[in-house]
């Protein structure tokens, strides 16, 4: 792996109106903008949203993420993930695009299946099916049309004409910075053999028993494998999330307590599933550990998922905390810095 390492935060943008510092969906979106604002004058590197329907968090990403790339000149800007499910693949291509074009080619597009929803059949509410097929067709509509691939028959006097039309308008490089949410090895090796980079989470669909980091790490090697087969040209991105909270004082430990978890194996999305610790103590503590994760040390990205509804001071504080007495420890250094 040549690509430079980097960190980012990854943010849920919840709300509650009666708890902590983000009471509305208002709230929500502003500090999320103010965040990405912090976290760039700190030299890190992304700026990444989570995206969930029908609940109290961050739902519609590419508003934000123009908001985000007009309020920022370097930082990388992007999602993890959005549900394929629930989108149009060719107006997709289009905001997409637009938010690329106003953020000056920053966007860092996370895409995939998804994850579980609180509604019963929400993306048959929003008008789509729900199945896995139906998601990696449009993920490769969607890919085609960032491409510059004609994707309708010109209209000719009434009728169909032999010319195909692009979407527009057109972001260029975007095509390369699509990435995969992959919450398995299989899937991995389909990201690979189509070309988009790697986004693994803190979680994975399966366990073999073996530490996630680990498993996770297979994962990873699987998905370069697979890449090297297909004979892309291009070096992959690899991103891995970890939840990171520095215990640097007395609200932190009421809020966190002080002593790293351990992983922890579920039933999810009708799969039995391995989910990764977070690393949770003294900075030092941290360090220590993450610098000995095995898929922390495969990937070239970090992003970092952040407590949202503790505010735009915190989450800066604690960006700032990983930033000058954690990440160092993996071999990362702020973007201003980086030859």
């Amino acid at each position: 792996m040549t690509q430079r390492k980097r960190i980012g935060f990854l943010s849920f943008g919840a709300w509650h109106p009666g708890g902590g510092l983000t009471h509305t969906g208002g709230d929500a979106l502003r500090q999320t903008v103010e965040l990405a604002v912090a976290a760039e004058e700190l030299g890190i590197d992304g700026a990444f949203v989570r995206v969930h329907h029908f609940a109290r968090q961050l739902a519609s990403p590419f508003p934000l993420l123009a908001a985000i790339g007009v309020s920022t000149s370097r930082i990388e800007i992007g999602t993890g993930v959005i549900d394929m499910r629930y989108e149009n693949p060719l107006y997709m291509a289009e905001e997409a695009a637009a938010a690329d074009l106003l953020a000056g080619g920053r966007l860092q597009l996370g895409v995939s299946r998804g994850s579980p929803e609180p509604a019963w059949r929400g993306a048959e509410a929003f008008g789509y099916g729900v199945d896995q097929a139906e998601s990696r067709e449009k993920t490769a509509l969607f890919r085609a049309a960032i491409s510059g691939a004609g994707v309708v028959h010109a209209d000719v006097g009434g009728r169909p004409g032999n010319a195909l039309l692009p979407v527009q308008p057109q972001s260029p490089g975007l095509a390369d910075r699509i990435w995969w949410g992959s919450g398995s090895r299989e899937t991995a090796v389909w990201a690979g053999e189509q070309g988009m980079n790697l986004m693994s989470s803190t979680l994975l669909l399966e366990d073999t028993k073996v530490p996630f980091d680990e498993l996770q790490a297979e994962q990873i090697a699987l998905f370069r494998e697979a890449w090297a087969n297909a004979g892309h040209v291009r070096e992959p991105r690899v991103s891995v999330s970890r939840s990171v909270i520095p215990v640097t004082s007395d609200l932190d430990r009421r809020l966190f307590g002080d002593d790293a978890n351990e992983d922890q194996v579920g039933w999810l999305d009708g799969a039995v599933s391995r989910f990764g610790r977070s690393y949770t103590g003294e900075p030092d503590r941290i360090a220590e550990a993450l610098a000995g994760d095995a898929a922390v040390r495969a990937a070239d990205t970090l992003l970092l998922t952040v407590p949202s509804q503790l505010g735009v001071d915190y989450n800066a504080r604690m960006l700032e905390t990983i930033a000058q007495e954690i990440t160092p420890a993996i071999g990362w250094q702020p973007a201003f810095d980086a030859v």
